[in-house]
Order: C-alpha cells, then sequence, then structure tokens
C-alpha cells in the first residue's frame, strides 16, 4: 500500500514529482517507480512462493526417504563405524593371543618330549606302580589343559564403555605435510596399504554438511581438523577429526564478491602467526585472508590476480601461483608488488616459462617447487634463479613412469624425493631425487571410484604417522591410507 505525500523528490529519479509513499519502506515514489518498486515486490513474493513449494517438495520426500535424514545418516555412519572398530579390535587381539600361543604350544613341545623319554624309560625298564602311572597321566592332563587355556592370559571387558580404543599418541609440532620436511631415510622405501577409507563425502556431489562439491585443496590442521575449499559451494568447511559432518568457517553465503561471500575457492592454508586462513579466492581474482576465531568476512591481502597455489616459508613470505600471468610471485603481506620468483615470461614450454602453475612447495633455501599443469612437468627454481629445471615429468603428457599428466599437488621431503599428485593418470608417485622415472604409490589402476581407484586426485597430505589422505576430486571424497 501507498499513501500520496504531495510533491517530493523520488527515491529512484530523484526529481521532484508528485509521489507516494510505500507503507513497507517509507520511501517516496513518483508513479512509473512506484509501478516498478511494485513489481520488484511482486517478483519476490513470487520467488518465495516458489522457494515455498520447493521446500514442500523436499518436506515431502524427507517423510518418504527417511533415510536421507542427516540424523538417520549420522546413526548409520556410527553403526558402520563402530562395527569397524570391533572388528579392527577383535583381529588386534586375535594376533596377540595367537603370538603367546604359537610361543607357549613350543614349551608345551618340549614338556611333552620329556614325558615321553619318561614313558620310554619306564617302559624298557618295566618299573611303575598306580602311583607312578597316575603322576604321567596328571602331567599330560596338564598339558592339555595349557594348550586350550595357556596360563598368564585371560580375556579382560571393559564395562565402562561400548568400544574401548587404546591409542598410541605421539606429540609432535609438526603435522601434516611439513612432517614431510622431517622424514626420514626409511620413507624412501615405505609403502602404504592400497585400499584407502572415506573420511569425508561418503555421499557424493552436494551442498550438504556431510558433502563436498568440485574442491581443489584442502589442509590439515596441528589438532588433525581438516579444512576443505568446497569449491562449487563457495565455502570453507571445516571437519573435525572423526567427524560425520563439517562446519562452515568461511564463505557459505553464495557466490558473490562481498567481504562475506567467496566464489570458487581454490586452495586454502593457514597462517599461524595471525590466526587466519589464507584463501585463493579464484573467480574473485583475489587472495583473502579470514580470521579462523569466529570470523564472519575476510580482507583482501592481494587483488587481480588468477590465483591457484598458495604456500608460506618459514619466515612467514606468502607465495602465489598466477595461471594467467604464467608465474610465481612471493609476497610479504600488506606489499603492493610481489617478488617475481618463477616464470613470468608469459606461456610456454622454455626453462624460463610456465604453462599453468598451480601448486607450490618452497624448501628450507627458499628454492621453488612448482607442479607445471599443462607442461605436465614439475619445475625447480632457486633462489634468485631466471629460469627453472625439470626435475619430474617432461613436456608430452602420458602414463608411463617417466611422463606426468596434469600434476597437482606436490611434496618435497628433506632428501629431495618429490611426491606428486599425478591427477590425469589417477594417481600418487614418487620421484627419488635425480630419478628419470617415477613409481606408483598409490592408485594407477585406472580412472574409478573403488577404494583402490582415484578420479582425477588433486591433492594429498601426510599425517604424523605418514598416513596419506588424498582429494579425490571428481569422486568428491578424500581417501585415507595406511602406511604399512
Amino acid at each position: 500500500m501507498a499513501t500520496s505525500t504531495g510533491k517530493t523528490v523520488c527515491v529512484r529519479c530523484e526529481k521532484e514529482k508528485t509521489t507516494s509513499k510505500c507503507s513497507g519502506c517509507l520511501e517516496d515514489f513518483c508513479f512509473n517507480h512506484l509501478v516498478e518498486h511494485r513489481q520488484q515486490l511482486e517478483k519476490q513474493f513470487d520467488n518465495l512462493e516458489n522457494e515455498r513449494n520447493i521446500f514442500r517438495q523436499t518436506l515431502t520426500e524427507q517423510k518418504v526417504h527417511l533415510e536421507k535424514n542427516i540424523f538417520i545418516k549420522q546413526i548409520n555412519h556410527w553403526e558402520q563405524k563402530s562395527i569397524k572398530t570391533i572388528r579392527q579390535t577383535a583381529e588386534e587381539q586375535r594376533q596377540r593371543l595367537f603370538i603367546y600361543i604359537n610361543s607357549y604350544a613350543t614349551k608345551i613341545e618340549t614338556k611333552l618330549d620329556q614325558l615321553t623319554q619318561q614313558l620310554k624309560e619306564i617302559r624298557n625298564e618295566d618299573d611303575f606302580n598306580e602311583v607312578i602311572l597316575r603322576k604321567l597321566q596328571t602331567e599330560l592332563k596338564e598339558l592339555e589343559i595349557q594348550l586350550y587355556l595357556p596360563p598368564n592370559a585371560s580375556i579382560k571387558e571393559d564395562s565402562s564403555s561400548f568400544v574401548k580404543k587404546i591409542t598410541v599418541v605421539i606429540e609432535s609440532n609438526e603435522f601434516a605435510s611439513e612432517v614431510m620436511t622431517n622424514v626420514s631415510k626409511e620413507l624412501a622405501n615405505a609403502t602404504w596399504k592400497r585400499d584407502g577409507v572415506t573420511i569425508i563425502g561418503a555421499y557424493g556431489r552436494g551442498n550438504g554438511l556431510d558433502q563436498i562439491n568440485e574442491s581443489w585443496c584442502f589442509y590439515i590442521d596441528r589438532d588433525q581438523s581438516i579444512y576443505v575449499s568446497d569449491s562449487d559451494n563457495h565455502r570453507i568447511v571445516e571437519w573435525k577429526k572423526g567427524a560425520c559432518y563439517g562446519r562452515i568457517v568461511a564463505g557459505g553465503m553464495g557466490p558473490g564478491d562481498r567481504n562475506d561471500q567467496l566464489n570458487c575457492p581454490e586452495n586454502i592454508i593457514i597462517d599461524y602467526r595471525t590466526d587466519s586462513f589464507i584463501i585463493c579466492d579464484r573467480c574473485n581474482r583475489r587472495v583473502v585472508r579470514w580470521p579462523r576465531s569466529k570470523g564472519t568476512y575476510g580482507e583482501t591481502i592481494i587483488s587481480n590476480i588468477s590465483c591457484s597455489g598458495l604456500a608460506m616459508d618459514d619466515n612467514g613470505y606468502l607465495y602465489v601461483s598466477d595461471i594467467n600471468k604464467q608465474e610465481v610471485r612471493r609476497w610479504k603481506i600488506g606489499e603492493k608488488h610481489g617478488k617475481l620468483v618463477a616464470g613470468g615470461n608469459g606461456n610456454g614450454s622454455e626453462l624460463n616459462q610456465l604453462n599453468e602453475p598451480r601448486y607450490i612447495h618452497i624448501d628450507e633455501e627458499q628454492a621453488v617447487y612448482v607442479s607445471d599443469c599443462l607442461n605436465n612437468r614439475v619445475m625447480k627454481w632457486t633462489k634468485d634463479a631466471k629460469e627453472g629445471i625439470i626435475v619430474a615429468g617432461e613436456v608430452t603428457k602420458g602414463s608411463d613412469l617417466s611422463k606426468l599428466h596434469f600434476p597437482q599437488r606436490i611434496i618435497v621431503d628433506k632428501l629431495g624425493s618429490i611426491y606428486i599428485a599425478d591427477a590425469g593418470n589417477d594417481r600418487l608417485v614418487r620421484w627419488l631425487k635425480g630419478a628419470k622415472e617415477g613409481s606408483i604409490v598409490l592408485g594407477g589402476n585406472g580412472e574409478g571410484f573403488q577404494s583402490n581407484q582415484f578420479d582425477c586426485p588433486t591433492d594429498f597430505v601426510f599425517d604424523q604417522e605418514y598416513n596419506i589422505y588424498v582429494l579425490d576430486r571428481r569422486n568428491y571424497r578424500i581417501q585415507k591410507f595406511f602406511i604399512n
């Protein structure tokens, strides 16, 4: 409803006309703009009715398909996880008892040999009576009992909890991919279980808090929380260790360029100096710093950049790859212009060029390793170098072990071994320093959804125990692979 106010300035055309005041927003509108204002309100009302209808349909489906209820899913997940824990605990205790029984059976065998020798001597001398016979019978019976009920062993059930879990806790200041900088020589020959366990995204692509959608990157915190750049959902989601559902910690307000929005965030790291997320907000062409503690909006720290990869060195310098300018720059947060550290000579395959640089690794000597994606290679640029050297792959893509195809995340250990998410080949590979070809660490079983397969793996990290977490991008999940 609107009431006439005589001649005043229209809020839209800013001209003095005969106007009417809207009873809702209390603004003055001329006749033409009042009609336009009314049409906009009607459109919003139509949208509200459409949203109501969609929600009505969702409500009906929810009543019919109760298995989709978030709490039902959580109960199902708890059931599966509990059963798995019980089976794992039972198998561990069986193996422990097997070892003890086999060890004790050897002792029983020795005693049985001694009893056999006694029987043989008594038989030869034909010198026995009822007392000796009962004594030998008792000894044999005791050996039989010990075989099935070994001494010093018992089963203890803890009635205080449904499933009691025992965990070896190793305190460490290093975590995730940072652990790799302190890697031992033995890890160069390490192997991992070929079948992974889905820990995030078990329900396929979507926007639920138990799903991810076209993610490129994730980050593991010191408390083992996982932060996922949920790209097509325009948000950063935190998954506590063992959680069935995530929690939005940045974005989640739909795609947009407001300071409380993100638009296809591609990469994320944590800056512990400022207790904040550093986010590559790709489609907004900016790098954003977002407070971790109750942060409701971020601040742009780098603008006009086609950012893809992020890394931070021990001195707090931020490294950002730019897939438009084909370069990597080092930034001191607050600077207006970063320092060129790799590429910057246009799109190409020469040693001073890059072609869609993505993920970055910085070593202790500030050498920059870059996954040069469309050149199907990994480049190393030493500090202040004018050109890089190829340390893995070659310009031609391929699936044999001397080649890469669309390489993504790279992690380099102290020995110079390079671990690479070879996305186009659906595998994780390891190149020892100076090697002409790599070896398959995980995957390599063709594109697929099985527990030993990937579909475009883009990111991975190591935890404190050197287990590997892999972001299986087009399977919309994160898999955990246990070290052997």
